[in-house]
Order: C-alpha cells, then structure tokens, then sequence
C-alpha cells in the first residue's frame, strides 16, 4: 500500500476510534446505527481535509497534511453535527479537537521518526 492509501486509511481509523471510545464512555444506544450517525460528519470533515491535501498536493504523510485534515474534521464535522441536531458544547468541541490533533498528527510524527531511525545510514570508512 502506498503513502497515500496508506495515510487516508489511518486517518479514517483514527476518527472512527474517537468516535468509538466517546459512545463508549458516554454508553450510548445501538452500537452499529449510533456510531453511523456519530461518525458521518466528522468522516465527511476528514473527507473534505483529504480534497484539500490532494489539491495542493501535500505530502499525505506529512504535518502540514496531517495539520489540515484535523481542522477540516473538527471544522465541517462539527458544523455538520450542529445542523443535524447532535451537540457541539464547547467542552465536547476542546475534547475532540484535541483528541483528533493527537492522533491525526500523532501517527505522523511517530511514522517520521520510524522512517528516519530505519534511513539507511552511508556506512563510514575506516581511515
């Protein structure tokens, strides 16, 4: 799999995890229908980071990405939420904005320092 399929899929499972460990701690309804409609307008912002990154052709893997991709999900996710009726109070907006910022640019940052630790290093040559 390739940096982009690669980045989009942990991106989508990163807000699919926010989702679900907020149902869970909330110990809300149907598991399957609760989540769809929890997790809809904040994949639709993921989705909408992921135009933008694509069109300015942004490294997928990169922060500046990573950094639009979280605005956009909190950005449209909430706005999208509020017009179909869910709550936006302005602890649940500080809680999943940073929750979203961790792991969105979270997986990043952790993908950068494995990429440059197994780097191939130019072996030295002794004098």
């Amino acid at each position: 799999m390739s940096s982009a399929p690669r980045a989009l899929v942990l991106d989508l499972g990163s807000v699919l995890v926010f989702v679900l460990l907020g149902r869970r701690a909330h110990d809300s309804g149907s598991i399957l229908l609760g989540t769809l409609a929890t997790a809809w307008p904040f994949l639709a912002g993921t989705a909408a980071g992921w135009l933008v990154v694509r069109g300015r052709r942004l490294d997928p893997s990169g922060l500046a990405a990573g950094a639009m991709v979280a605005v956009a999900t909190i950005a449209l996710g909430m706005t999208l939420r509020h017009l179909a009726g869910g709550g936006v109070q302005p602890s649940f907006v500080a809680v999943a904005s940073a929750f979203v910022a961790l792991f969105l640019l979270g997986w990043r940052v952790v993908a950068a320092r494995l990429a440059r630790r197994n780097a191939v290093r130019p072996v030295a040559t002794p004098r």
